[in-house]
């Protein structure tokens, strides 16, 4: 299949590219940008230029494939509300373009969202439109564009990572290094899912050929690391204390990071494991912590 990707440049985007290609799809990948478009051809696929703000670029894009994984996001996350508005717009554009055909559309969404609030891990099985967080506005999208006939199906991420990123602890570990202290919310015990990014990688390709209507995958490897056991490693790399913050100082303390601080997120992947015989096995989120160089603004 000839598969236009959004993100293709990106963090996780950029691992898909070769995977899809070795699975013998041709890859149209979004891009902003003339060089990640040279990035893109020095990789075997073909650029697409566009942009998430530019919804004609991306039905553009969408038209000329026979699917779309949609793995772009705006990750300025002090403007989270904004830019999961921005996304729900994306969707629908992607999704009037292959209304009336059979060709699959894979969207990113959260492991979050499938959090039955019953203290166990989000499941793949679950979805509450009406929880608080912005981001259910990208699965809102999709459940329209399902009832409207369109093979949507949804890939929720954990914090995804290697060596150089951890997903929102990159961001944490920035704040630790500003603040000068490695702070927890209480005695850190709530825990994150997190899986390596070439696993995640693996993962979109595998739903992409299962094309399953109205699928929902958790690329988890990890149902739920401690923020304490972050911290620790975060505390020992940078050679700074650990404290313990209450919920009304961890806002004070973490600004816009506080919404997710002090969640308790763990996330199963039972059920995306056993359909797609997806058998994630790259390094553990705390062994990237711990091979990262900390000399250097992670992320960055």
């Amino acid at each position: 299949m000839r598969v236009f990707l959004t993100g293709a440049t990106g963090f996780i985007g950029s691992r898909i590219v070769p995977e899809l290609l070795a699975a013998g799809h041709q890859v149209l990948g979004l891009t902003r940008s003339e060089a990640g478009a040279g990035s893109l051809v020095a990789a075997g696929a073909e650029a697409h230029l566009g942009s998430l703000e530019d919804l004609d670029s991306i039905r553009a894009g969408a038209a000329a494939a026979d699917a779309v994984i949609h793995t772009a996001f705006d990750h300025d996350f002090s403007r989270f509300p904004d830019n999961c508005e921005k996304d729900r717009r994306v969707i629908e554009a992607l999704g009037s373009v292959l209304k009336g055909s059979a060709r699959p559309l894979l969207i990113t969404s959260g492991t979050g969202m499938g959090d039955a609030e019953d203290g166990g891990p989000a499941r793949e099985d679950v979805f509450n439109p009406h929880r608080p967080n912005p981001r259910a506005l990208s699965e809102i999208a999709a459940q329209a564009l399902l009832a409207d006939g369109v093979n949507v199906s949804v890939m929720r991420l954990p914090q995804v990572h290697d060596t150089v990123k951890q997903g929102l602890i990159s961001p944490y570990i920035a704040i630790c290094r500003e603040k000068g202290v490695v702070a927890c919310v209480g005695e850190g015990l709530n825990r994150w899912p997190a899986a390596h990014v070439l696993d995640v990688a693996r993962a979109y390709v595998l739903a992409l050929d299962r094309s399953e209507a109205g699928a929902r995958y958790h690329a988890v490897a990890e149902e739920g690391i401690t923020a304490r056991a972050v911290a620790e490693i975060v505390a020992s790399r940078l050679d700074l204390p650990i404290i313990s913050l209450s919920p009304d100082e961890a806002a004070d303390h973490f600004g816009w990071f506080a919404m997710f601080a002090g969640l308790d997120m763990p996330a199963s992947s039972t059920r995306t494991r056993a359909k797609l015989n997806w058998n994630p096995d790259g390094p553990t989120l705390l062994a990237d912590l711990g091979d990262m160089d900390f000399l250097n603004e992670p992320g960055q």
